[in-house]
């Protein structure tokens, strides 16, 4: 059986238009003479989508009942049954109701896939789960309902249902997307339009990798190599220098002339550990790359030219920008061609560019790469001075006509000793004299220096080659052996920096006492903006000490005080450097957050508050007003009884409002931290009775179990009292009539405690953390309930006198409060 088609519509956010899109594609498809049939629709209230799906044979929903709610969700069975050619299914994200065939919607797709039936159907981006954490820190919203990226990949077409930002607030205020009484909140919160902007920009950034994924997946399946021009992708190589920063703003500006064009900077590190780069250089331009909107990538490899063009063709590079060759003619007569010509050879239809900077072709001569320290070299020069002397004396003693070739290779493992000791220089001064040695004593006519015969002119070339070969050898191995120890060296020093940090340790504190002793400094010194932020060591006077000012690059600097810094130390100094800078910024970043987070809180705080205004006081408000009002009409004869409970709801709706009114204040009070508090030494024995008749609880609802003889509480009795009305009026509201409430009281050390223990449902663990949050309802279905504020102000009331609140599972199912108080001085 052929697998179906799966069209999905895409949306930013709720009201954008998905579902319309989807009923509107359905009716195209129906007039083409296609079977359709609407599997599940969600119009959500809204009329025009409600009259679209008019006309279209639509599948009743499968009732499912849960917790004594009757759910309505897609008959997955009579859907098959039916088989049409197209399925309309709406929210492919929704999460189905317990006992339903399929856990999520997503599912019950999959299975009309395979039974051959084509679907459309609708998702949000704030439901794709690789993005589910952006999302919520955009918007602030958690959305426990996702979809896997791996089955909205598979998707035969994606579209994406866009509407600017200003036109879906607009839809918003005239009621086309949310009721009345929820517009208000919902613009000051989610539909705010900085939130709208970065949730499009997220929905069409998806879709745009989404392309180039199949694309890349389409050239992969037909082993296509070429470049294809479908997006600019400039790429630029950083050697690893200052003139980084030039190439970076050339690439910038060539990927600017086309839109949508991308940058992307890349630094490829010798496999060997020899090659020359910057650090502090390298963080800076990965810093500016990224402030461009371009991304940066680091690879090793042998030969940088082929690693280079490996990496431009494996992004489907476009362009690539590389650097004009710092070395002088001079330098690329005796080495040969450089990197650029590599590159432009291997680089087959990949535009490069070479770009002129300050560091093109400075003067400088090849820089040998001696490796051997002075006590060796001077070796091989006592070598050479003493071996030849002492080798000529030995040979001499038993030259006959026969014995030239024998002294002829003496004379060379003499050489290379010398080379293995000493290097190049005593290797080739032994192979000089060495050639003198053999033509005076041992050549034909003896004791005199002449060269008749051009075979020994060839033999004293053939020495001084053989020294020159095994020398660099010698030296390349050397040089490679002091490169790889200050690696791991270096490695090892950086490694356990890192640890350092990663242990919790003060990044800056951390770095500079390791700074210090790796290079043996007496002191070391981090100053910050004309602060001095930190200091490593004693300062003190020694004539010996020098100090070494490195400036940072925002506002600081390092001083070095000890031993002067050799040109080797750079390396891992800069490392150092980039590394104390990152923490500096890091720092300031995290106080300005602290800084912030209040603010952030009581914007957050406002936000809700007047959400509450807005929505939740309106309720006992417009009660209280429509009783009031129909009091006052002269149209209508009211009897006694109807005035009387007219009265009585607008004192009832009053009340009510005033009780919100002072949580609102009490909330306020406690985020701004000017709740007075009365502290007094009181038993509880003598609040839970006011609890109790303040709530007017029937006799046998409650069993009270509170000994008169516990240890009396620090505490405000009457915040204490606010708090047990709430959390008895919680434990009514969702209790069985016939399992009464419990309270009961402890001591424990020198704390009190008191438990209200109910039957009810109980909350999740996981929302536990929720429930005390402003503005939460768990469980509740309207909004005649209060605010949302009743547990986190008693939460808060707690706090403030010093005391905790805790909720915990009650043995058998229920949800147990537990007050928490500290004592008084003794027994009442």
């Amino acid at each position: 059986m052929t697998r179906g088609i799966l069209q999905v519509y895409l949306g930013a956010a709720p009201g954008v238009g998905k579902t319309f899109s989807m009923l509107e594609e359905g009716r195209r498809l129906r007039e083409k003479g296609l079977d359709v049939v609407v599997g599940l629709v969600e119009t959500h209230g809204r009329a025009e989508t409600a009259r679209l799906a008019e006309g279209l044979e639509l599948i009743p929903r499968l009732r499912v009942a849960h917790r004594g709610v009757e759910l309505g969700e897609l008959d997955l069975g009579a859907l098959i049954a039916r088989r049409p050619d197209w399925a309309l299914v709406d929210e492919l994200a929704h999460t189905n109701a317990p006992g339903s065939r399929n856990d999520k919607r997503w599912q019950d797709v999959q299975e009309l896939l395979e039974a051959g039936i084509n679907v459309i159907s609708t998702v949000n981006i704030q439901h794709i789960d690789s993005l589910n954490d952006v999302v919520q820190s955009i918007t602030g919203v958690t959305q426990r309902e996702t979809i896997p990226d791996s089955v909205l990949r598979s998707a035969d077409q994606i579209e994406v249902v866009d509407l600017a930002p200003e036109a879906l607030r607009t839809r918003l205020s005239g009621g086309q997307i949310y009721p009345a009484g929820t517009i208000d909140a919902a613009l000051s919160n989610y539909f705010r339009l900085g939130n709208l902007t970065a949730l499009r920009e997220l929905a069409l950034l998806w879709l745009a990798d989404e392309v180039d994924v199949a694309l890349q997946e389409y050239r992969n399946e037909h082993g296509i190599r070429g470049k294809w021009e479908a997006r600019e992708r400039v790429v630029v190589a950083l050697p690893g220098g200052a003139e980084g920063e030039t190439l970076i703003r050339r690439g910038a500006r060539i990927a600017a002339r086309s839109s949508g064009g991308q940058l992307l900077a890349v630094h490829v590190a010798s496999s060997d550990g020899l090659a020359e780069s910057n650090p502090a250089a390298l963080l800076s331009q990965r810093t500016l790359v990224e402030s461009l909107g371009g991304s940066y990538h680091q690879v090793v490899g042998d030969s940088t030219p082929t690693a280079l063009v490996e990496f431009a063709r494996g992004v489907n590079a476009t362009q690539l920008v590389i650097g004009v060759s710092r070395r002088s003619r001079l330098t690329a007569f005796l080495t040969g061609q450089g990197i650029g010509a590599t590159v432009i050879r291997a680089s087959g239809d990949i535009d490069v560019h070479i770009v002129s900077h300050a560091s093109a072709g400075t003067l400088q001569l090849p820089r040998s790469r001696g490796a051997l320290t002075v006590r060796r070299r001077l070796g091989g020069f006592v070598l050479a001075v003493l071996g030849l002397p002492l080798l000529t004396l030995l040979l001499s003693s038993f030259r006959s006509a026969e014995s030239l070739v024998s002294e002829v290779l003496a004379f060379q493992l003499l050489i290379v000793v010398v080379a293995l000791v000493g290097g190049i220089w005593p290797a080739v001064t032994a192979a000089v004299f060495a050639g003198l040695a053999l033509d005076y004593f041992f050549v034909e006519p003896l004791y005199r220096v002449t060269i008749a015969n051009p075979l020994h002119l060839l033999a004293l070339l053939i020495f001084l080659i053989i020294a020159v070969l095994v020398s660099l050898v010698v030296d390349q191995a050397a040089s490679r052996s002091r490169a790889a120890k200050r690696s791991a060296a270096e490695a090892e020093t950086l490694a356990t920096v890192a640890g350092s940090i990663i242990r919790g340790e003060n990044a800056v504190e951390a770095l500079a006492n390791r700074l210090r002793e790796v290079f043996g400094m007496t002191s070391v010194t981090v100053n910050y903006k004309d602060t001095q932020l930190y200091e490593a060591g004693a300062v003190t006077s020694g004539d010996n000490d020098k100090q070494t000012v490195v400036p940072l690059s925002d506002q600081g600097s390092v001083v070095l005080r000890g031993r002067d810094l050799q040109a080797s130390d750079r390396r891992i100094l800069d490392a150092f450097l980039s590394q104390i800078e990152a923490a500096l910024v890091q720092n300031e970043l995290r106080t300005a957050a602290q800084g912030i987070r209040p603010l952030e809180e009581a914007d957050r705080l406002r936000t809700a508050l007047l959400a509450a205004v807005g929505h939740d006081l309106r309720t006992p408000l417009s009660s209280a007003t429509a009783a009031v009002s129909s009091l006052r009409s002269t149209d209508v004869d009211w009897s006694d009884r109807d005035r009387e409970e007219l009265l009585a709801t607008a004192e009832e709706s009053l009340h009510r409002l005033a009780d919100l009114v002072n949580d609102l204040l009490d909330a306020s009070r406690l985020q701004a931290g000017v709740l007075p508090i009365s502290l007094a030494t009181v038993g509880l024995d003598e609040i839970v009775p006011l609890a109790l008749d303040e709530l007017k609880v029937p006799l046998g609802r409650v069993r009270v179990d509170v000994a008169p003889d516990l240890p009396a509480a620090t505490c405000d009795p009457v915040l204490v009292q606010r708090v047990l009305v709430n959390l008895i009026a919680n434990a009514l509201r969702y209790s069985p009539e016939d399992a009464p409430l419990i309270i009961t009281a402890s001591s424990f050390g020198e704390r009190v405690e008191l438990r209200v223990i109910d039957r009810g449902p109980g909350i999740p663990k996981e929302r536990l953390a929720e429930a005390f949050q402003p503005f939460q309802r768990l469980g509740d279905t309207d909004n005649t309930t209060g605010v949302g504020l009743g547990l986190a102000l008693a939460n808060g009331f707690m706090e403030a006198m010093g005391g905790s609140l805790e909720a915990e599972d009650t043995p058998g199912g229920g949800l147990t409060m537990v007050i928490s108080l500290p004592t008084g001085k003794g027994h009442r």
